[in-house]
């Protein structure tokens, strides 16, 4: 599972930055190993707004009680959105597995190989990956991921009668893309 999940999101990356834009931070949620769906955070303001809406990326985990929670995010963009250092290779995708007892960081450094570049100066480019790190089990993550894995395993309460369904389309209305598995699917 955890290869294809690797995949997915290196697949996604390739596709963005083939288009000229970094994808936006992830969600990937599991309920007893099925993949729940994939999370995208919505549009955001550089700032507080950006630590809060990747953050918030935990609520649909936890609306779910998802047992396992795979984040995904680009190192310059997230520091850059949430004006923070840049920590760690850059560029590289980053994942992270958390369950509720702790969490792996896994790396994926790139180099970006230029496609093409528009009259408008922004540029296409594909990934070239490079070697990954080994993984780091309990390894350090940026605030706003830590928020987000440390909130995915808090169930959210909430006095109607489906909470996971009424997360979800809260999530939409504020602008996350959400895209439900089959199994999951409201």
């Amino acid at each position: 599972m955890w290869d294809a999940l690797v995949g997915v999101a290196k697949k996604a990356y390739t596709a963005g930055l083939g288009e000229g834009a970094v994808p936006r931070p992830l969600i990937m949620p599991l309920v007893r190993g099925e993949l729940l769906g994939m999370i995208w955070a919505r549009p955001v303001k550089v700032g507080q707004d950006a630590l809060t809406g990747i953050a918030e990326l935990s609520n649909i985990a936890a609306a779910a009680r998802a047992d396992e929670a795979v984040l995904v995010w680009e190192t310059h963009d997230v520091a850059t959105a949430c004006e923070l250092p840049i920590v760690g290779p850059a560029p590289c995708l980053n994942m992270v597995f958390a369950t509720r007892d702790g969490h792996v960081l896994h790396q994926f450094p790139y180099t970006e190989q230029l496609l093409s570049r528009g009259t408008d100066g922004w540029a296409s480019v594909a990934p070239d990956w490079g070697p990954a790190p080994a993984p780091q089990p309990g390894g350090e993550l940026v605030p706003p991921i830590q928020a987000a894995v440390n909130y995915s395993f808090i169930p959210i309460e909430l006095d109607h009668p489906d909470p996971f369904g009424v997360t979800v389309v809260l999530m939409e209305e504020d602008g996350y893309r959400v895209s439900l598995t089959e199994a999951f699917d409201r």
